[in-house]
């Protein structure tokens, strides 16, 4: 993997110097861990002229790192106790002929820059913007493997949890048990607080789990993801509680799934993100359901949950292949609940099978 790394830093070195930096300073812990390896807590990366450099607050603790360090890497750890690191980056370029240095401005503090700015003065410092983002966003097949794993585990989850007994139980509850089953299968941990919501929370964007119980007859919305070496999925269900769902429910469910369908077919290299969007938004809108629903249907997912792109109504650009992506519309109905369905995919062409779904689990309405 060490290659692989030093082939993402050269591609940001490029970048950098085709606009006038000779050197860059990366504080963001995402952007730090996909461009080293491994994020050590409070460490920053500094591609310089010569070479490229780790520097901690603190020695790397194994599997407190996030991951396995570049080994082609500096690893500079400060003394303690008031070492900063990004200081201290920009301290090594004082004695050298750089006078650009490109820092992450949408992560890095107003004292962090000042302290930078004090340590080395002459040194301008230019904004790297989200440039190591944006060279994120089209994943290599070995991320898109560590992404199939993360979606086997929660697949594995949630389909023990629909085994099991759920009337009478908190949506707390069962939300913290299916943590501890992605877990008990290899994950890292939760991608992101898992999300039970039952009867009347079902379906409604942005839910926490309450202490509300399971009844007969509610819909029960799922939405869960496993992280594994450092790569986050997602995946919602919805399903009924009793032995037969209402005539409204399955209606519902009907037009959700239908709306979810439409999105992940859109999903081919050169596709628009607002196209995607507007093709699993508009049979919700048709259907009346225009107001309240999500301000986007799907983001990018991988080392974090939620990245670019994003799939919404204003977004611009167009879909890559090898882009992992989550598609997930819904609808909430103020005091009977509601459906999301929600799946991990990557885009890939036509020639290559179309669409690559992760999370397999089934989308039939399941009565529990």
């Amino acid at each position: 993997m060490s290659e692989v790394y030093a082939v993402r830093r050269a591609r940001l070195r490029d970048r950098c110097s085709a606009a006038g930096s000779a050197a860059a300073l990366v504080s963001r812990p995402a952007n730090v861990r996909y461009l080293a390896g491994g994020a050590p807590p409070g460490a920053v990366l500094l591609l310089g002229p010569d070479e490229d450099a780790l520097l901690c607050p603190r020695a790397p603790v194994d599997g407190a790192a996030g991951g396995r360090l570049d080994e082609q890497l500096r690893l500079t750890v400060l003394p303690a106790p008031n070492g900063d690191p990004a200081v201290a980056a920009a301290g090594i370029l004082v004695p050298s002929a750089v006078e650009s240095l490109a820092v992450e401005e949408h992560h890095l503090t107003v004292a962090r820059h000042r302290a930078i700015g004090s340590v080395a003065p002459r040194l301008r410092l230019a904004d790297l913007g989200c440039a190591v983002e944006q060279q994120r966003i089209v994943k290599g097949e070995e991320e898109i493997a560590c992404l199939r794993i993360a979606a086997e585990i929660a697949d594995q989850a949630l389909g023990e949890l629909l085994e099991s007994i759920l009337v009478g139980r908190t949506e707390r509850h069962l939300a913290l048990e299916l943590e501890r089953r992605l877990v008990d299968h290899g994950a890292d941990g939760p991608a992101f607080p898992t999300n039970v919501a039952t009867g009347p929370n079902s379906g409604r964007y942005g839910h926490r789990p309450s202490d509300r119980r399971v009844e007969e007859g509610d819909f029960l919305s799922v939405s869960l993801g496993a992280e594994y070496r450092g790569y986050r999925c997602l995946i919602g269900r919805t399903f009924v509680i009793g032995t037969s769902p209402a005539d409204w429910q399955i209606e519902l469910y009907e037009l959700v799934f239908a709306a979810q369908r439409a999105g992940r077919e859109g999903l081919v290299p050169g596709a628009g993100y607002r196209d995607v969007d507007r093709a699993a938004r508009q049979p919700l809108e048709s259907a009346g359901y225009a107001e309240g629903l999500s301000p986007r249907t799907g983001h990018g997912v991988g080392l974090e949950i939620d990245e670019d792109p994003q799939l919404a109504p204003a977004a611009m650009g167009k879909l890559d292949a090898c882009v992992p992506v989550t598609v997930g519309p819904g609808v909430h109905l103020p005091g009977r609940g509601g459906v999301r369905i929600d799946d991990t995919l990557v885009v890939r062409p036509e020639a290559d099978g179309g669409p690559e779904l992760l999370t397999i689990t089934t989308k039939e309405l399941l009565a529990l």
